[in-house]
């Protein structure tokens, strides 16, 4: 059988997205296939999030901003928004069901840097659990 997929995707696939795709890879190893891209692809990673996905062990080692693969986008078992700024159209043929993680944007209280990062993972790591447990009990 093979093993589940996710997709992360969010507008510049430099900050959230990579964090999430780099903290299922570190909790999940090769059990789940792991995927993140963006709608419109930035230049370079985020280096503060990279510092904070970091911190847990989590790296962003070989990673850099990319577009969504229709392929990919078609064949995830779960396709994840990460925000409100990225739109994503289904396409035909589409395995999965589009969901989006409305996360808290720490920033809108005036909270920036290392603090910032770090709430954001830790919103992630906790919502990742979750929906690795779903993925891993379908399969």
């Amino acid at each position: 059988m093979d093993k589940p997929s996710v997709l992360f995707i969010c507008v510049k696939n430099a900050g959230k997205s990579q964090m999430a795709a780099a903290l299922m890879r570190h909790f999940y190893g090769d059990s789940i296939t792991v995927y993140s891209a963006g709608t419109t692809p930035g230049k370079t990673l985020n280096s503060e999030s990279e510092t904070s996905v970091g911190e847990l062990g989590a790296t962003f080692e070989g990673e850099y901003p990319k577009a969504i693969d229709v392929e990919v986008l078609r064949n995830a078992d779960a396709v994840v928004i990460i925000g409100k700024e990225a739109q994503v159209e289904g396409v035909p043929g589409q395995k999965s069901l589009i969901q989006r993680w409305d996360t808290d944007e720490p920033s809108l209280r005036g909270i920036e840097g290392e603090e910032r990062m770090n709430l954001i993972r830790d919103e992630l790591r906790a919502r990742i659990v979750d929906l690795a447990k779903e993925l891993l009990e379908s399969e």
